[in-house]
């Protein structure tokens, strides 16, 4: 999956208006412009199509924990260089407060089974032997199912 896919599907699921991403990213400690949004939102295909790097996405992500959860105390979260699906789903997890309960619920919601040990295995550090990278399939079934339980209709 592209980070773009991530934010597209964000987007779609909390029907975020541009105004409201732009908040987002502010939350996350980065100012952008509506056409820069506009940019990252379009089809692959566009002309005009523009793909957003990791740390940009780092800074939505962590304005969309922000906006979710609250502003913790201390400073901000620095925003990775580098994103992987395992960083992005648990910046997800976070943001929406679930438990592993809670996130085969919505792995269910897609009809995709998957185990409580599973899901802790991607949560490991990766020098644990217990630890599992998350691949695309996995990333795009919890957000597929995250679209079914938070946008039903």
């Amino acid at each position: 999956m592209t980070n773009n896919d991530v934010l597209r599907k964000i987007r779609y699921t909390f029907d975020y208006s541009d105004d409201q991403m732009i908040k987002l990213f502010g939350l996350g400690d980065l100012e952008v412009t509506r056409a820069q949004i506009s940019d990252w939102l379009k089809k692959d295909d566009d002309p005009d199509h523009k793909n957003i790097v990791d740390k940009h996405l780092a800074h939505f992500l962590n304005g969309f924990i922000v906006d979710k959860r609250g502003k913790r105390e201390g400073p901000p979260p620095k925003a990775e260089k580098s994103l992987n699906n395992n960083i992005i789903l648990r910046k997800i997890k976070i943001a929406l407060n679930l438990k592993v309960e809670d996130m085969i619920d919505v792995f269910d919601a897609q009809d995709f089974s998957i185990s409580k040990h599973e899901i802790s295995a991607f949560f490991r550090k990766p020098t644990q032997s217990q630890y599992r990278l998350c691949k695309d399939q996995f990333l795009r079934n919890f957000l597929l199912g995250m679209q079914k339980k938070y946008r039903p209709a």
